[in-house]
């Protein structure tokens, strides 16, 4: 098999797995910042001010990625070393970002905050660009659903996996460099056995105008992988907006004594519950050969979790909501990923097009704190919040049916 070639044989469990730690690792290395070192962090140094602090340094890193993923991904497919395509951005991504986390474990102000986290989502994104691809490139179509719905939730035990890691670390700075020492130590499975079959011939010679060019993906030439694009920015629109303050809707609007720890007993139930459902559901559409009416379901399932938070902010609600919002989390994070890499519009690009579709993972966190913030200030507070959540989180389901060419 060559590396443009669509790919027939059966992925092994070993293979998955250790695409599947490495993701963790990175999503680790995001989400316990973002769920708790940054948010603490922000309010060390601007007490008064912290959500302003807080939405600066995550919005401006996720204009990083909104870059990083896509270009990272270019770069990926045209990479000839012969250690293969998606390898050598594995390994490298991980050192560098575990690099940014280094930086921000001795961060004492807003600016050496906001180069540590670039620095974390710019070699993040090298890492998750050649990782996502590795299932394109290696996965036959009647095994995506299952496979993909492993690499794709490794996001929620990455998430359990970074907020476990700072928990138990006990302070700022500890817990970073637990997440850095996680991260590298995550891809190197990966790195050292995983086969990435080399590009076997020279791609075209670089020009800078030809290669921005094709970060364009024509909607009306590829109407599917447009609306594939605008379903799964509005899906994580809707959980940005949901996830971001999570933090201080529990400390503020809840209550709790301890949102540390709450943070941690609510991520916990929401990975078991994406778990559960992502695999069962992933095996469920790939027997089926369904794609379209899961990812629907999951989108409206969700909402439900956002009217739960907004109409009920106690922590039995919280409880129920982190539920709802597992059980159609999973269910999309699986099903959708595996009804992406059927639009991609060709096999040289893969890597590249998939950064393309990582920016409506990306740019959702850039114009998230935008929204949320004035709408926790001066708008509603967190019932207005999670009851917007909800009606975008709704609409992206509804609007999955438009993708005519996958079932």
């Amino acid at each position: 098999m060559t590396a443009l070639t669509e790919p027939t044989v059966r992925v092994r469990a070993g293979w998955t797995a250790a695409v599947v730690l490495a993701n963790v690792g990175v999503f680790a290395a995001w989400f316990g910042p973002i769920q708790v070192l940054l948010a603490k962090q922000s309010e060390a140094i601007a007490p008064g001010n912290k959500e302003f602090v807080f939405g600066l340094v995550t919005g401006i890193g996720a204009a990083v990625s909104v870059v990083a993923a896509p270009v990272f991904g270019a770069v990926s497919d045209r990479t000839t070393s012969r250690f293969g395509r998606r390898r050598p951005w594995t390994a490298g991504g991980a050192l560098g970002a575990a690099a940014g986390l280094l930086i921000l474990a001795g961060a004492q102000g807003i600016a050496l905050m906001l180069v540590g986290w670039c620095l974390v989502q710019l070699f993040g994104n090298a890492v998750l660009a050649a990782q996502t691809a590795t299932v394109p490139d290696c996965v036959p179509v009647d095994q995506r659903g299952v496979v993909g719905g492993w690499v794709a939730v490794a996001q929620v035990p990455g998430a359990l996996v970074g907020t476990a890691l700072v928990t138990v670390a006990g302070g700022i700075g500890l817990g970073y460099v637990a997440c850095a020492v996680f991260l590298a130590l995550s891809v190197v499975p990966y790195v050292l056995r995983a086969q990435d079959t080399p590009l076997a011939v020279q791609p075209p010679p670089f020009v800078l105008r030809e290669f921005l060019r094709g970060f364009w993906v024509s909607p009306r030439r590829y109407p599917d992988f447009g609306w594939a694009w605008l379903t799964r920015f509005l899906f994580n629109v809707g959980n940005s907006l949901g996830l971001l303050y999570l933090f201080y809707y529990l400390q503020d609007e809840v209550g709790v004594a301890d949102a540390t720890t709450a943070v941690l007993i609510l991520t916990a139930i929401y990975s078991v519950c994406v778990l559960t459902t992502a695999i069962a559901f992933g095996s469920w559409s790939d027997r089926t050969g369904r794609r379209k009416i899961f990812v629907i379901g999951s989108g409206l399932v969700m909402a439900v979790a956002g009217v739960i938070l907004a109409l009920w902010p106690t922590w039995p609600g919280a409880i129920l909501g982190a539920i709802v919002l597992g059980i159609g989390f999973g269910v999309y994070l699986s099903v959708d990923f595996a009804l992406i890499t059927e639009v991609l519009p060709n096999a040289k690009d893969r890597a590249k097009d998939l950064g393309v579709i990582n920016i409506a993972n990306s740019f959702p966190q850039v114009i998230a704190p935008v929204i949320a913030a004035p709408i926790v200030k001066h708008f509603g507070g967190y019932p207005v919040l999670y009851l917007l959540s909800a009606v975008v989180t709704a609409l992206a389901g509804v609007l999955v049916s438009k993708v005519r060419s996958v079932r």
